[in-house]
């Protein structure tokens, strides 16, 4: 039986067949706790009477169902997610009465109640296939079509979905009834409904194209954090870029933001109603990465009003249409529109890397990726199709140039307007603007997987000048594609002290090896640079005598830029096993106090953290260990005040404490008996110190309930959880396994926070049991805990810091005889990828 998966062929058949008409949803929210009142009434027509063909609703316990006014039983058409329908007409009229369940895994209506004050939050998450828990749908991106929304709520609630929130009838006994008008036509998965006690403020942008009513909400207990001018200024200079930018004025009327609790992703492109993490909102201080980020958070959603809302795929094949445009347009448009001006180099720091990542993993895909069914395209929202394939459009732009790449897209949109496209109808648009043949571009960069790695080759004269340079590409053997790349060559010298560029030439890299006859004649750099600018995705690798010039004193680079293609350098060669983790460790050490990017302070430190408990050979962890923990505590005294580096340094010391020395710093930040000049121990960085003294075994439960009450809130809960699962006993690890594999009741939130704590370097004693048990429950917890626990478990739990041999052969042997599902499998596989690549790594690091 399908359950609630869906083919593609599925899909196809039914958009041939059928052509809705129009939706009318009605939700009555004051029925109870744990269900809602569903009644749907879709009106469609049917290309071919006489046929059959089903619906969509999961979860739900169904009354009635009419179609073309006839009663059809319930109990033999409501089968397995889906509502069979037959004898079709050549127009239609379904209308089913249900009742739903509200959400606590962030997919359908989630419900939330704050525990600050005990007020009742919902919204609606939809993508990719959750409107069916919500109301009875044809859950397919390309039967787009007017939806209208009625809604019965409490009276002094607010109510908000795609259409203009009008003002509620007063339905007596403290309820109204929200009749919202009909919305332009657009797919079930960007429809949605949030209501309840929010806080909102309302602010109108007057555009070129006329006026935008710009609504923000939040809960009540967040208003003081709501920092609703910086918001609306970003939001504005977003409207004002994009609307010039894409030719099209916004077409959606009114854009609300609102920020709810609990949330599973970033946020969400609903048109017209974008909801978002109310993490985004924070009440501790937090870095300039942190508001960076957000910034093209929100950029993100806005440009899919226009990639996705407006031109929406056939199916999800071409997420990346919706996705890795939204993707390239947030950072174009916050370098271009806001005060985020190097965020180009925050993104190379930071998000490019997690697409190296994933690239490299054996669930690689082609960034227009073969999404046969629902489950495929379910996983298939990774940093392939949003950091790759931003990075790859990046490279496009580079190649044809910006002004004829919009040109494309200006027509694209105007094109297919409120209507569905495929991978060619863009590129037709583009080759038309440009001019160029783009096939060959789309089959190299589009439809096949793999990351390339550029190296020079290079011979000199006595005088030490180039007599040949060259630039080798190579690939995995697995996916052994060779790209055409546009690339930047930088030559650095020392001057003065600095390292500065001398020089630099673009150039077209094609096959496996393209001599470079522009450099023949020049004098050698100190830094040779490829991918200078960073215009292409691909790995490079840096010289012998570059990366002694690196390692000697990167922090002498003032590009920011050329520094994060540097630090990406080094990451590469490190988890490639042509680094040892123990050099890596000792270049973020002499080089990280004096970096100046934003996400390059916040992200690296991570990255070594990770070489440290990951990447060091065992022999020489302890040493490496050791090192790591007193250079970040020599770091963090000598941070200027109030910086985001003294911040990030403090955050990432609590996480490497191990000594006698580190855990008492700790503890005396904790009570104030040390104070380090402009570190604020606010809320959030107390729970930091708590959870790293539960991780050594210093804090128990004592501690952590105090801390917990201290905060009341439920961020406050969530980290008490996770502080809970920190602690190195089989207690601790029993609870903290049973709340978040086990149960089916945890708040997804709450479950996240336990998952990412509860691995933990230095634990392997109280760990080891659960290298079997994760195998077990994989075997089932797709279909036990769904998509969305199941996911986050499967990834996050995965035993990597237990590598050896012998863990390696245990998971192959799983993966040969498991009967759990492909969706289940790829992660253990991607798990299993990281040991590998750990164990080489340690092995190259034993020879350091």
């Amino acid at each position: 039986m399908p359950g609630t998966n869906l083919t593609r062929d599925e899909a196809a058949t039914r958009a041939a067949l059928l052509d809705v008409t129009s939706y009318a949803v009605d939700l009555d929210l004051t029925t109870g706790e744990k269900t809602f009142a569903s009644t749907t009434t879709i009106s469609f027509t049917c290309a071919e009477p006489g046929a059959s063909t089903f619906a969509d609703l999961v979860d739900a316990t169904v009354h009635e169902i009419t179609l073309n006014g006839e009663p059809i039983d319930p109990a033999t058409a409501y089968q397995d997610s889906r509502i069979a329908l037959s004898g079709l007409a050549a127009e239609n009229v379904l209308v089913v009465r249900a009742d739903c369940t509200y959400s606590r895994t962030g997919e359908g209506l989630h419900r939330f109640v704050d525990p600050v004050d005990d007020r009742v939050y919902l919204y609606s998450q939809f993508e990719v296939p959750d409107a069916r828990r919500v109301y009875t749908t044809f859950e397919q991106p390309d039967l787009k079509a007017p939806f209208t929304f009625t809604v019965t709520a409490p009276s002094h609630w607010k109510v908000v979905s795609n259409s203009p929130s009008p003002e509620p009838e007063d339905a007596g006994d403290g309820t109204g009834v929200w009749r919202f008008a009909p919305t332009k036509p657009m797919s079930t998965y960007i429809t949605a409904i949030v209501a309840g006690e929010y806080h909102e403020v309302q602010h109108v942008y007057r555009g070129k194209h006329g006026d935008i009513p710009l609504g923000h909400f939040c809960r009540q207990s967040l208003v003081e954090h709501l920092d609703v001018e910086e918001l609306v200024k970003i939001t504005e200079q977003g409207f004002a870029f994009f609307e010039e930018a894409f030719d099209y004025p916004y077409p959606f009327g009114k854009y609300d933001q609102l920020y709810v609790p609990e949330y599973n992703m970033g946020a969400m492109e609903n048109a017209g109603c974008i909801t978002l993490r109310d993490e985004y909102l924070p009440r501790s201080r937090q870095p300039r990465s942190f508001y960076e980020f957000r910034c093209s958070v929100i950029l993100h959603e806005m440009a899919h009003m226009w990639f996705g809302d407006l031109v929406t795929m056939k199916w999800w094949d071409d997420l990346w249409l919706n996705e890795s445009f939204a993707e390239w347009a947030c950072y174009h448009a916050e370098v271009e529109a806001t005060e985020y001006t190097d965020s180009w180099t925050g993104f190379a720091n930071a998000r490019k890397q997690t697409g190296y990542r994933q690239d490299q993993l054996p669930s690689t895909h082609p960034i227009a990726a073969d999404n046969h069914d629902l489950q495929a395209v379910e996983v298939n929202f990774d940093m392939i199709t949003y950091a790759k394939g931003a990075s790859v459009l990046k490279q496009l732009v580079a190649w044809v140039g910006l002004e004829d790449f919009m040109a494309g897209l200006r027509q694209y949109f105007k094109d297919f307007a409120f209507g569905n496209s495929e991978f060619t109808d863009l590129l037709a648009a583009l080759e038309q603007a440009s001019g160029r043949e783009l096939g060959g571009w789309a089959q190299e960069w589009l439809q096949t997987a793999g990351v390339n790695t550029l190296a020079a080759e290079f011979e000199l004269d006595d005088e030490g000048s180039y007599t040949r340079l060259a630039v080798r590409q190579t690939a995995h053997p697995d996916w052994p594609t060779l790209r055409r790349h546009r690339i930047g060559i930088g030559f650095y010298d020392e001057v003065d002290g600095r390292l500065v560029r001398r020089d630099h030439v673009e150039v077209d890299v094609d096959g496996e090896l393209t001599e470079i006859t522009e450099a023949v004649g020049r004098r050698q750099p100190d830094l040779l640079l490829l991918n200078d600018s960073d215009h292409t995705y691909a790995k490079i690798r840096l010289d012998e005598r570059s990366l002694a010039t690196a390692v000697g004193g990167l922090s002498r680079l003032d590009d920011s830029l050329a520094r994060a293609l540097v630090w990406g350098a080094a990451w590469d060669m490190t988890r490639d096993a042509e680094m040892s983790a123990t050099a890596y460790v000792d270049l973020v050490l002499a080089n990280i106090g004096s970096e100046t990017d934003a996400w390059g302070v916040s992200r690296i430190p991570t990255y070594a953290a990770q070489a440290v408990t990951l990447y060091s050979a065992p022999e020489n962890r302890d040493a490496l260990r050791a090192r790591w923990e007193s250079g970040l505590r020599a770091l963090l005294l000598d941070a200027e005040p109030g910086s985001d580096q003294q911040l990030t340094f403090a955050r990432t010391y609590a996480g490497a404490a191990r000594s006698e020395q580190a855990l008492a710093d700790l503890e005396a930040l904790l009570d104030g008996s040390l104070e380090v000049e402009g570190l604020a121990v606010d809320q959030d960085l107390r729970w930091t110190l708590l959870t790293a003294l539960a991780a050594a075994g210093v804090a128990g439960e004592d501690r952590i309930a105090a801390e917990e009450t201290r905060d009341g809130t439920i961020s406050g809960q969530e980290k008490a959880a996770g502080a809970r699962a920190a602690q190195p006993t089989a207690e601790a690890k029993a609870a903290a396994w049973d709340a978040a594999v086990l149960r089916d009741d945890t708040p997804n939130e709450t479950q996240r926070s336990i998952i990412l704590s509860f691995q933990r370097a230095g634990q392997d004693d109280v760990l080891t049991p659960y290298v079997e048990r994760y195998l077990t429950e994989a075997d089932t917890i797709w279909d036990r805990l769904g998509t969305q626990r199941a996911s986050t478990a499967l990834e996050f739990i995965f035993p990597r810091q237990l590598v050896s041999q012998d863990l390696l052969d245990l998971y192959d042997a799983w993966l040969e005889s498991s009967p759990a599902p492909p969706a289940a499998k790829r992660y253990v596989r991607e798990g299993r990828a990281d040991v590998a690549r750990a164990l080489a790594a340690q092995a190259r690091d034993a020879q350091a």
